[in-house]
């Protein structure tokens, strides 16, 4: 198993607030628009370098939306900041109809995303985000692991022509990936080739892979750990390529079962290659208030909840 040394933990919403702010400098065409939360959404910089092309719309995320996609007919790059859930389960509608429809060039980027929101609670803890979202004609969907891809996909979605969802969160994880990474839309990260299993993961989660693979390695079970980053376009060449050699799957995501990776590649198997699957993601539940941590492990989103369904799915291999 490869080791991934870090120097620091950061949070990926602050990833993306650096790479909004290097925007800033490089492409002209880009704007941000903000629904009240600069700062949670780290905006800040980007606002004060660039006081002309920021546009604080209030809580009126709907018509943010609205605005955004008619940025687009001019030419300019807009991108939305606010919650997962306020970028998503509160304007739908307007997504749907003024932006993905008429494929409106517009980012639309969410912080806060899943369980690891914490103490604020169900209401604000989306998890059918990366669902909803993928299932929209046209749209892109990335989900990054740490700061560094965070600031690099931020950058990459720029010069992606059609609306993208880019999703992020607020606590700090391990900051591990390169920080001078070129970010591709679409193309999966192996991040350790083994043998016995394949484990995709997306989001907070690849680091929770990372740390499973290390203690399967310990009982003797070389796991393939590939980061999937983007859930739309799905990298299915990779993951064929993984799956055929391994013959057993694992997911792991910070969201629900039903609409996510997990459920992806399911579909994805069972036209291609039919293999036994396990998925580590939420069953079927909201959430509820508590430390990010405590959330983890009770909706069994860890390195021990990947062990466990390592384990299992290895025993229906045939």
């Amino acid at each position: 198993m490869k080791d991934f040394p870090y120097t620091e933990s950061k949070d990926t919403r602050s990833g993306f607030g650096a790479g909004l702010a290097e925007l800033g400098k490089t492409n002209p065409n880009v704007v941000a628009l903000c629904a009240d939360l600069t700062g949670s959404l780290k905006m800040d910089a980007f606002k004060k370098e660039n006081p002309d092309r920021f546009f604080q719309v209030g809580i009126a995320e709907a018509n943010m939306m609205g605005v955004a996609a008619g940025m687009t007919i001019g030419g300019k790059i807009p991108f939305t900041g606010t919650f997962a859930n306020f970028s998503t389960g509160r304007v739908y509608d307007q997504i749907r109809q003024s932006i993905a429809y008429s494929g409106k060039n517009v980012k639309i980027c969410a912080s806060h995303a899943g369980l690891t929101l914490g103490e604020d609670g169900a209401t604000h803890q989306i998890l059918e985000d990366l669902g909803m979202m993928k299932m929209l004609p046209g749209m892109t969907v990335i989900n990054p692991c740490d700061y560094n891809q965070t600031k690099a996909a931020t950058i990459a979605i720029a010069d992606h022509e059609g609306p993208v969802y880019l999703r992020f969160g607020r606590p700090v994880v391990p900051n591990f990936t390169p920080a001078d990474q070129k970010f591709e839309i679409g193309k999966a990260w192996m991040l350790n080739e083994g043998t016995d299993v394949s484990i995709f993961a997306t989001g907070h989660l690849v680091w929770k892979a990372v740390l499973a693979g290390k203690l399967l390695a310990e009982k003797g079970i070389n796991a393939e750990i590939i980061n999937i980053h983007t859930i739309k376009p799905l990298d299915a060449e990779a993951i064929l390529a993984s799956v055929r050699k391994t013959r057993c799957v694992v997911t792991a995501e910070e969201h629900q079962m039903n609409g996510g990776l997990g459920d992806s590649i399911a579909q994805l198997l069972a036209r291609e290659e039919p293999l036994p699957l396990e998925m580590v993601a939420v069953n079927d539940s909201f959430g509820e208030s508590a430390t990010p941590d405590q959330l983890m492990e009770k909706y069994k989103l860890n390195e021990a909840a990947i062990v466990a369904a390592v384990e299992a799915v290895m025993k229906r291999r045939k």
